[in-house]
C-alpha cells in the first residue's frame, strides 16, 4: 500500500488513516510503518508532525514546514508558508504522518493538504485520528480501525514488560492475579505495557493482588490502570514525572538535559553519596522508560524521548499545576516550574501574570530551533528574575538582548541550573560567583565571552560547564579547583605558566563531549601522556585541535600519540595537526565504538591511515590535507590483514574536501576487492582540482554522489565517459548525482546511467550544460528519462 505508486482513483496524494481511541497504538503503528526500512528506501523525504485537538491550519503548516527544512520559521503568512512546503516538496516522493488529527471540518483539510500536490506521484500521507468523522474526511485507502484487544493479548503485553525474558511460567499464582488485571485493561495496550512497567521484577503477590484491588477501576477508560502506576511510584519518581507537564505535549525528551533539571530542583537523593547524582538520575530516568512513562520516540535517529499524550495528561493531573506550560495564558498562583515557547519579542505585556508571584523556582523559555533572533523585556531579566530568591533554574538562552547579568544575580543564592547559552553576554558579574549552589553552568556559543574570572574557583558544587564554540582566549589555574566537574567541553592549553593539560588528569569524571584546543602550546609531550587520556572512559565525542601556525612536527606527532583515547570513543575530530604522519592507534580496530571520523587542516600529512580498519565507522570527513598526492592501499588497512577483510564494512558518508594536490585514488587490491564501501550511501568529492582517473567501483549501496569543482575528473579519466564499460549502471541504488564545477568534463557515460536514477543536477559545467541543454543539446535524449532534472538553474520535470 504505501510502497505502491499506483494511482488507482487519480489522487495526486493517497491517504491512510489509523483510527482507534486513545491508548491503542495508532502512533505506535504508524512508528512501526515510519521506521521500516523499505519504506525509509522507497520515499525521497520522510517526516512526522503532530497536530493535537487544537487544530489551526497556520500552526499545523508551519509545524511541517520547520519538520521538512528542520529551521526555524517566524513568518505570520499562511500563503508564504504554502509557497516554502510546496517548494521543498517539488518533484519529491515524500510520506507525511500527521499524527493525533481531530478537527473535523473537510475544508480545512483540504486548506491544509493544497501544498502537498507539488510531491511526486507515489506521495503518501499516514493520519491518525480518534474521530470517525476525520477519518472518513482524509482517508482514500480503506480506514485502518483499531479495535480493541483481547484478553489474551492483553495479557501477552502485560506478562512481557513484567517478567521481561524470564517469562512467567515459574509463577502460577501471580500468572492467575496477572490475567485478571489483563482483563480489567479493558483490551488498551497502553493500560497493560504501563502496568506491566510496574510490576516489573515485583514477584510478590500481595503487591499484584494490590494493583488487581485498587478502587481506581471504577472508571472505564485508560486512565484508571495510569493513576494506578503513578500511585505506586516511589516518591521521588512521582516528582520527577509530575516535572515533566512543564514541557508541552508531545515535547521530545533529552535524557541528559532532564537529569540536570531534576538535580537542579533537588528531585534526585544521594543514599550515603554511594552514586553520583547523574547516576541517580539516570536510574530514575531508566524507570520512568520501564514502566512505559516514558517512551523512546522511534520517529528520531537519536535518542529522544516522549510521553504518550494520555500519560501527560496524567503528568498534568497529578503535578497540580505546579508544572506550568504557558504561553500567554492566565498562570495559576501555584505555579512553580514554568516553561513557554519564546516569540521574537518576549515583552513585559507577555508576562503581566507572573510579576506577583514570588515562589518560582523554574524560568525555562524554549526555542524549537537553535540560534534565533529572540529578546527579552529587561522588566523580566533585570527586574523580577532577580527577586525570585526560590529559584533554581534559570534560563535565557538565545535572547540577543542579553548582553550583561545584573549585580542582582547575587540574590538567587539557591540556583543550581544558569543557561546562558546562545546569548551575546560578554562578561559575568562577580556577584556570579557566589552561588555556591550553582551545578550547571551553560555558556555555549557565546561568541563574545572570551574570559572566565579566577572567582570561578569559588563555584565549588559545579558539576557541569559548557563553554563550546566561545572565544575564550584561555583557561585559568583555578578552573582546577572544581574536580567534581562531570562536563567540560572545552579545555583550552595555556602557555608556559598557564594551564598545563597534564591537569586534564585531575578531571576524572569526565564524561560525554570534550575538546581539547590550543595543543600548540604543549611544549612535553610526556605532559600530555600525564593527561591519562586512555583513563577517560565515559569521553563519547573528543575534538583535538591545535593552532593555524604550524610548530614542532615531531612533538605534535608525539603529543597526539599520547592523547590516545579509551575505545569507548564514538567520535572524533582532528583540526590543524601539523605531524607529517598519524599514529598508529587512530585505524587501530579495537576501536570499534567509533562510528564519526573528522580530519581537516592536517597540512603535513603524507599519507592516510587506514581508516578502513575501523570496523563501525559510519561517517568520514576528510578536509584540507595539502600534502596528500595519492589514495592508495594504505587507507584500506595495512599489510597484517587477513584475506577475508572487507574495509569500511559499514561506512555509509564518504567527504572529500579542498583536496587541493590529490591526484589519484586507488582501488583495494584484496581477495574482497568487489565489497569494499559495501554500505556506502553518500559519496562527496569537493574541489579536488587535480583529482582524475578511476573512483571507487561496486557500490552496491550508493544513493548521492556530489562532484564539485573537480575540473580534472575529465570524461576519459573519470571514466563517467564508461566508468570503464559498465558507466554507472552497478549503482543499482543510485537516486541523485550531482555535478559541480566540472568545467573540463565533456560527458556523462553514455547509455550507462541506472536506473534508479531520480535527480541529476549539473551546475557550473559549460561544455555539459551546452550538450544536455534542454530540448536542444546534442546529448538531450541520453537522459530525458530521468524524472527530475536542474541545469544551470532551470528545473525539467
Amino acid at each position: 500500500m504505501l510502497l505502491s505508486d499506483e494511482d488507482g482513483k487519480n489522487n495526486h496524494i493517497e491517504v491512510l488513516t489509523i483510527l482507534g481511541m486513545g491508548g491503542l497504538g495508532k502512533t505506535t503503528l504508524a512508528q512501526c510503518l515510519y521506521n521500516d526500512n523499505a519504506v525509509q528506501k522507497h520515499f525521497d523525504l520522510t517526516t512526522w508532525a503532530w497536530v493535537s485537538d487544537d487544530f489551526d491550519v497556520f500552526r499545523v503548516t508551519k509545524t511541517i514546514v520547520e519538520s521538512v527544512t528542520s529551521k526555524k520559521f517566524d513568518n505570520t503568512n499562511l500563503d508564504a508558508l504554502r509557497v516554502e512546503l510546496k517548494n521543498n516538496l517539488t518533484d519529491k516522493k515524500f510520506l507525511l504522518v500527521l499524527d493525533d488529527l481531530w478537527n473535523e471540518k473537510y475544508n480545512d483539510w483540504n486548506h491544509l493538504i493544497a501544498p502537498f500536490t507539488s510531491g511526486k506521484k507515489g506521495s503518501k500521507i499516514i493520519v491518525t485520528t480518534r474521530q470517525h468523522r476525520v477519518a472518513q474526511i482524509t482517508h482514500t485507502f480503506p480506514i485502518c480501525e483499531l479495535n480493541r484487544l483481547t484478553d489474551e493479548n492483553c495479557w501477552c503485553i502485560l506478562a512481557k514488560h513484567a517478567f521481561g525474558n524470564e517469562g512467567f511460567n515459574k509463577y502460577p499464582m501471580l500468572e492467575e492475579i496477572g490475567r485478571r488485571i489483563a482483563r480489567k485493561c479493558d483490551g488498551l495496550p497502553l493500560a497493560a505495557k504501563t502496568l506491566g512497567g510496574l510490576l516489573r521484577s515485583v514477584v510478590d503477590v500481595e503487591e499484584w493482588n494490590r494493583i488487581l484491588n485498587s478502587n481506581l477501576w471504577a472508571h472505564d477508560d485508560v486512565t484508571p490502570a495510569l493513576r494506578i502506576s503513578y500511585l505506586h511510584l516511589p516518591a521521588h519518581l512521582k516528582r520527577c514525572f509530575a516535572y515533566c507537564s512543564i514541557f508541552p505535549k508531545q515535547h521530545l525528551l533529552d535524557r541528559k538535559e532532564l537529569i540536570l533539571l531534576w538535580m537542579a530542583e533537588g528531585f534526585l537523593q544521594q543514599i550515603h553519596g554511594e552514586k553520583s547524582l547523574e547516576s541517580v538520575g539516570d536510574e530514575c530516568f531508566n524507570e520512568l522508560l520501564s514502566r512505559s512513562l516514558i517512551e523512546k520516540d522511534k520517529a528520531k535517529v537519536e535518542e529522544k524521548f516522549r510521553m504518550h499524550d494520555l500519560i501527560y495528561d496524567l503528568a498534568r493531573l497529578v503535578s497540580g499545576k505546579s508544572s506550568y506550560n504557558f504561553d500567554g495564558n492566565e498562570i495559576p498562583r501555584t505555579a512553580r516550574h514554568l516553561a513557554f515557547p519564546v516569540k521574537i519579542f518576549d515583552v513585559s505585556k507577555r508576562f503581566e501574570g507572573l510579576y506577583d508571584l514570588k515562589f518560582v523556582r523554574t524560568f525555562l523559555p524554549q526555542s524549537p530551533y537553535p540560534f534565533g533572533d529572540f529578546y527579552l523585556t529587561k522588566r523580566v531579566s533585570h527586574g523580577w528574575l532577580p527577586k525570585l530568591r526560590c529559584l533554581r533554574t534559570l534560563s535565557l538562552s538565545e535572547y540577543k538582548n542579553i548582553t550583561e547579568l545584573p549585580d542582582s544575580i547575587g540574590n538567587l543564592v539557591l540556583l543550581r541550573y544558569l543557561d546562558l547559552s546562545s546569548t551575546p553576554i560578554k562578561k559575568l558579574p562577580d556577584a556570579t560567583f557566589t552561588l555556591y549552589n550553582l551545578q550547571t553552568l551553560k555558556l555555549a556559543n557565546c561568541k563574545f565571552l572570551i574570559q572566565l574570572p579566577r572567582q570561578i574557583e569559588n563555584l565549588i558544587n559545579l558539576r557541569h560547564l559548557d563553554i563550546r564554540d566561545t572565544n575564550l582566549n584561555e583557561l585559568l589555574t583555578q578552573i582546577c579547583k572544581l574536580q567534581d566537574l562531570r562536563t567540560l567541553t572545552s579545555f583550552v592549553v595555556g602557555r608556559k605558566d598557564g594551564l598545563s593539560i597534564k591537569e586534564l588528569r585531575k578531571f576524572i569524571f569526565l564524561q560525554v563531549n570534550l575538546s581539547i584546543l590550543k595543543l600548540q602550546n604543549v611544549v612535553d609531550p610526556m605532559d600530555a601522556f600525564q593527561a591519562n587520556m586512555k583513563k577517560k572512559k565515559q569521553i563519547e565525542e573528543l575534538t583535538l585541535e591545535w593552532g593555524r601556525d604550524p610548530q614542532d612536527s615531531q612533538i605534535e606527532k608525539d603529543v597526539l600519540e599520547n592523547l590516545q583515547p579509551s575505545t569507548n570513543l564514538k567520535k572524533l575530530t582532528i583540526r590543524y595537526y601539523s605531524g607529517t604522519s598519524f599514529p598508529k592507534w587512530l585505524s587501530e580496530s579495537s576501536y570499534s565504538n567509533v562510528i564519526v571520523l573528522r580530519i581537516s587542516n592536517c597540512n603535513y600529512c603524507l599519507s592516510l591511515p587506514p581508516f578502513g580498519q575501523l570496523p563501525s565507522l559510519k561517517e568520514l570527513v576528510i578536509q584540507r590535507m595539502k600534502m596528500v598526492k595519492t589514495v592508495d592501499e594504505e587507507f584500506y588497512s595495512n599489510n597484517e590483514r587477513s584475506s577475508l577483510f572487507q574495509p569500511f564494512p559499514m561506512l555509509e558518508s564518504l567527504r572529500f574536501e579542498k583536496m587541493l594536490e590529490w591526484e589519484e585514488w586507488l582501488p583495494f587490491k584484496g581477495e574482497n576487492s568487489e565489497f569494499c564501501f559495501p554500505l556506502l550511501k553518500h559519496l562527496s568529492l569537493s574541489q579536488c582540482p587535480k583529482l582524475r582517473g578511476n573512483l571507487p567501483n561496486h557500490l552496491p549501496s550508493l544513493k548521492e554522489v556530489s562532484i564539485s569543482k573537480c575540473n580534472q575528473l575529465e570524461a576519459k579519466s573519470y571514466e563517467l565517459k564508461s566508468w570503464e564499460g559498465n558507466g554507472l549502471q552497478h549503482l543499482t541504488s543510485l537516486r541523485m548525482l550531482r555535478i559541480d564545477g566540472c568545467g573540463s568534463l565533456e560527458s556523462l557515460p553514455e547509455d550507462h546511467l541506472p536506473s534508479s536514477l531520480e535527480l541529476l543536477e549539473i551546475y557550473r559545467c559549460p561544455l555539459l550544460e551546452e550538450r544536455y541543454q534542454n530540448q536542444k543539446g546534442k546529448y538531450w535524449s541520453k537522459i530525458a528519462h530521468i524524472p527530475a532534472i536542474e541545469i544551470k538553474d532551470e528545473v525539467i520535470i
